[in-house]
């Protein structure tokens, strides 16, 4: 049995070292995958934050580009505008130019049309003395006769008479 026990002694010793040597081979080989996994995730966390400073870039430039198209579009609008603008105020101006020998002629036609109102209405006038009946020849107004001076007497008053019930 002595001998059994020692071959079973020096096989749990076999065992022992090539288990302990395979949990350091297994221990390294984890370590090493371990570490590689770290060299991994440290790229893939480098590569990420790579691409989200490239992706912020090209978002900032969108938005510049973008933002330098809609002014330059702004900038054309407005150009457009201040073009129509332009056309109309010379088109007022051209107008105004015309509108002041119109409203000098209306002017004019004002008093003419006020001349000749007061020329029909005096016509008219003189029309309805026409047509009314010819006046009687007037009497020769007498001569007045000249008022006789006062010689420094006063005239004697008339007195008024009583009145009567009867009378």
């Amino acid at each position: 049995m002595t001998k059994e026990l020692t071959e079973l002694q020096k096989t749990l010793q076999q065992n022992k070292a090539l288990f302990v040597k395979t949990a350091k081979r297994a221990t390294i080989e984890l370590d090493r995958q371990r570490k590689r996994l770290a060299t991994e995730i440290n790229r893939a966390n480098a590569r990420a934050q790579r691409t989200r400073v490239d992706l912020q870039k090209k978002s900032e430039r969108l938005v510049n580009t973008t933002a330098r198209k809609a002014k330059q579009e702004l900038n054309r609008q407005i150009r457009n505008l201040q073009k129509l603008l332009d056309e109309a105020r010379s088109d007022a101006a051209k107008l105004r130019a015309e509108l002041a020998p119109v409203k000098d002629d209306l002017t004019n036609a004002r008093n003419h049309l006020a001349h000749a109102l007061h020329i029909d209405r005096a016509l008219a006038k003189i029309q309805r003395q026409l047509s009314r009946k010819p006046a009687a020849p007037k009497k020769p107004a007498r001569k007045k006769s000249a008022k006789k001076k006062a010689t420094g007497k006063a005239a004697p008053r008339k007195r008024p008479v009583a009145r009567t019930a009867g009378n």
